[in-house]
């Protein structure tokens, strides 16, 4: 049978694939798994017909949303208020229905691409369809392939041309690695270029500043089923006022996580008042918190008190958990569509940065870490990239590691420290080089207490966005796509 496998093992294989992408993420971290799956993809796809590609490619996504996004079912049935059946129901619909990309890619790529320059225009069509799964319908650029090479050698790509650049090199490594099977042995030589290359780019793009800043990152740890209770905001309040006066003393920044104080900024006025009289006048104290304005419109927003200057309101909101989509329908149909604070509004997409122990900040509130464009544009005009989270909704799943490895990259991307404080864990410091320098342990009330510099300069990837690699994808097409007509 060789490498022309018959359609049922192709399907069998497609399977195997998704869940080998799995694993190429935290906390497997087995990146090399990466172009094997591709592989398993490419090989034998130019005997299928479009809709058999097309199923090839659903089951594809299906191994891979079942068991990479398996806290969605977590934060359905544990915090939604939802029973397992309907929890289970709505988890397998969104595992589905984003299985739909890499059906689409497929369907579109043996619509329009022969087995002429395959290895090609495979490659270039796999990351522009992950490209539209980051945008369209508000975007979910999750386990996207190239989010797994942070601790890789293609790792030094990433500064260069992002994310986007690493999928493609990755891709290209399991279809040349597919014909170097075939034993093409002029594969060798593109493949020793992507592998090779990174030894000879620079290690780091930016420079610190002379002094380091001190940071103290706390961790709350409350349950989220109370967190939204009168209970829960006396809890709440006691604890970061607790952890701020034990650490305060030794450090220049105290950052709360998201939504620490589960009320709004001007309830929690009060609170963060008696804090700042209790710390030095020099310390700055910054937490996630709602803002309510006058046109009551509600905002997952970054706020300071002490040494800070200005605001921050989240530019990318999460569906059904920020907002919900379809409002006038959805809202009360379950109970996982009233979730507590569930209709923010969106911030404006240029805001300028914040200011805190004289460093600029680029915010990114939880989800947003996850965009590489979005935090390109806040590294751009920071010393440091400051994200809050509330990953208790992910609870002892995978999803924290997940993230946590996804805010390693932007890091390494841009060049700059990021300094992460989130509810119950992965609260963590991560220099420019993506590695965490130290972190907290999960679900234990707790402070971690570091350093981190604030950086000059910009990274390649910092100046120009994503676009190269995007174009670089296109270009990658056209072989393919002018010998097809």
């Amino acid at each position: 049978m060789g490498l022309m496998p018959t359609f049922t093992l192709q399907l069998l294989a497609a399977l195997v694939a998704g869940g080998f992408t799995t694993l190429t993420a935290s906390p497997f971290e087995l990146w090399w798994l990466g172009p094997v799956s591709i592989g398993l993809m490419y090989v034998g796809l130019h005997t299928l017909s479009p809709p058999q590609a097309a199923l090839k490619g659903w089951l594809y996504g299906v191994a891979l949303f079942a068991s990479g996004t398996s806290w969605v079912y977590v934060s359905i049935h544990d915090y939604g208020y939802t029973g397992m059946p309907l929890a289970v129901f709505l988890t397998a619909l969104f595992v589905a229905v984003l299985a739909l990309f890499y059906a689409g890619t497929l369907w579109l790529y043996r619509r329009f691409f022969g087995p002429r320059w395959a290895l090609l225009t495979f490659s270039g069509a796999w990351v522009l369809g992950e490209v539209l799964r980051t945008y369209l319908f508000t975007g979910f650029p999750w386990l996207l392939v190239g989010s797994s090479y942070v601790d890789s050698p293609l790792a030094s790509w990433a500064p260069v041309g992002g994310v986007y650049l690493l999928s493609l090199l990755v891709v290209l490594t399991g279809t040349l690695g597919a014909e170097l099977l075939r034993r093409r042995w002029w594969a060798v030589i593109p493949l020793m270029v992507i592998w090779l290359t990174p030894f000879a780019l620079p290690s780091q793009w930016t420079t610190p500043v002379s002094e380091p800043t001190r940071v103290a990152l706390l961790q709350g740890n409350l349950p989220q089923l109370l967190k939204w209770t009168p209970e829960g905001q006396r809890i709440a309040a006691n604890t970061y006022s607790d952890l701020t006066r034990t650490v305060a003393d030794d450090v220049d920044l105290v950052l709360w996580p998201e939504t620490a104080l589960p009320m709004t900024e001007y309830q929690a006025r009060p609170v963060l008042e008696r804090i700042q009289s209790a710390i030095p006048p020099e310390v700055a104290l910054m937490t996630g918190i709602v803002q309510l304005d006058e046109q009551n419109r509600y905002f997952n927003s970054v706020i300071g008190v002490g040494n800070v200057a200005g605001s921050y309101q989240k530019e990318h909101l999460v569906p059904f958990g920020e907002y919900l989509p379809l409002e006038s329908i959805l809202r009360g149909a379950i109970d996982f569509f009233d979730l507590p604070m569930s209709s923010f509004s969106k911030g404006a997409s240029k805001q300028a940065p914040m200011q805190a122990a004289g460093i600029n900040i680029g915010n990114a509130i939880c989800y947003e870490i996850i965009y590489p464009e979005l935090v390109a544009r806040r590294a751009a005009d920071s010393g440091v990239i400051v994200t809050v989270s509330n990953d208790t909704w992910f609870g002892a799943s995978i999803g924290p590691h997940q993230h946590l490895q996804m805010a390693r990259l932007r890091a390494l991307e841009n060049g700059r420290y990021v300094v992460r404080a989130t509810s119950n864990g992965i609260t963590a410091i991560i220099n420019p080089r993506g590695e965490v320098v130290d972190r907290a342990p999960q679900f234990e009330t707790t402070s971690l207490t570091g350093e981190f510099y604030a950086m000059e300069g910009l990274t390649p990837f910092t100046r120009t966005g994503s676009w190269p690699a995007w174009l670089l994808a296109g270009l990658l097409l056209l072989p393919g796509l002018a010998r097809r007509r």
